[in-house]
């Protein structure tokens, strides 16, 4: 007796690390950030019609385990992501992640992805989006506080959306700063490996901090920061997580996703509830304003929201369609007869 293959509602597609890796390739990093972040701010224009939620995160003495769901009433999408500090010195990733898309009317899933490339290309093309929005005119120089895996993302995502071609760089550990130049020696970038924070600073119109450490730190102190500066604060992400002295968030206008997500796990995890921030969907839509001063301090308080995720794996979907960048996965019991599931398993013996 033949045994009876899977119909096509069955089977997924999948994008694995190999294929990930191939379609970035394919369409380029840079090309790539610039799709994602076009996404990504056409999803903010819609903000209204998502389902909106802080995600939900399993905490441990180690790291934090999260699940990221929303949708638009059409799609729905999720991310698991984990966050683990202490992976870098064991040999493993901080963060790892995959994604799931599916239709909202037949609930069947449409897309599987790997999302630990996904999740660092997503982050970067939100940051630099949000700076393209944020930041002084004219800006070139950036400086990178934090050499780790989102490094090169961001600088990257900032060269391409935002100009910047002058990095200046300190990790606590030489090693990571290494590694940052090694990999982005010739990609367009005059390069200052800096000594301390404060000469990495010196002359930046944008200070990125991308820290992993789960503490309350204070990577910037308040004199550190000068008059018209952008700053993406992007190493928050989950409670009891900072890199700023709170008197720099006084000063500035805050810029944040999702409020509910950002007060618990962001930089204003510091400030009383009532403390003033901008939803930066409402900068990017025009209800609100977002620099209005040379000497204005604008502060995209970061955690990532899973609306950049929705975006990125629509993007995905979209990018792999009449590709060979995905595998179709049997995933879905699908019998002839809907009510059949027990005679679809006994007919498989």
């Amino acid at each position: 007796m033949t045994k009876p293959s899977p119909s096509e509602l069955a089977f997924v597609p999948f994008v694995s690390v190999e294929n990930m890796m191939r379609l970035v390739h394919s369409v380029g990093i840079e090309a790539m950030l610039e799709g994602l972040a076009a996404y990504i701010e056409d999803d903010f224009r819609r903000w209204e019609k998502f389902d909106k939620t802080p995600r939900v995160a399993s905490h441990s003495d180690v790291g934090v385990i999260e699940l990221m769901p929303t949708s638009d009433g059409e799609a729905y999408g999720f991310k698991y992501v984990n966050g683990h500090p202490k992976n870098t010195k064991e040999g493993l990733q901080t963060v790892t992640a995959f994604g799931l898309l599916a239709d909202v009317y037949t609930g069947y899933p449409v897309l599987l992805t790997e999302m630990t490339i996904l999740t660092a290309l997503r982050t970067a093309a939100t940051s630099a989006m949000v700076a393209k929005h944020l930041a002084p005119k004219g800006a070139t120089c950036m400086a990178m506080i934090g050499n780790g895996a989102q490094s090169e993302f961001q600088a990257t995502a900032m060269k391409v959306l935002c100009g910047i071609d002058t990095l200046r760089l300190y990790d606590v550990d030489p090693k990571a700063t290494e590694k940052l130049v090694r990999n982005l020696t010739g990609r367009g970038f005059n390069i200052i490996a800096c000594n301390t924070p404060e000469e990495a600073i010196e002359g930046a119109q944008f200070i990125t901090t991308c820290t992993a450490d789960k503490q309350n730190a204070t990577i910037l102190t308040d004199n550190m920061v000068g008059a018209g500066v952008h700053i993406n604060a992007i190493g928050g992400d989950c409670p009891g997580k900072t890199e700023l002295h709170k008197d720099i968030l006084e000063r500035s206008d805050v810029f944040v996703e999702y409020p509910p997500q950002t007060r618990v796990e962001g930089e204003i995890q510091q400030m009383p509830e009532s403390f003033a921030v901008t939803e930066m969907w409402e900068v990017i839509t025009g209800a609100k304003p977002g620099r209005t001063g040379d000497r204005q301090i604008t502060l995209f308080d970061g955690v990532g929201f899973a609306i950049e995720d929705f975006s990125a794996l629509r993007f995905i979907r979209d990018r792999i369609k009449g590709t060979d960048y995905f595998q179709d996965l049997d995933m879905l019991a699908d019998p002839d007869d809907p009510r059949d599931l027990f005679g679809m398993l006994l007919r498989s013996a």
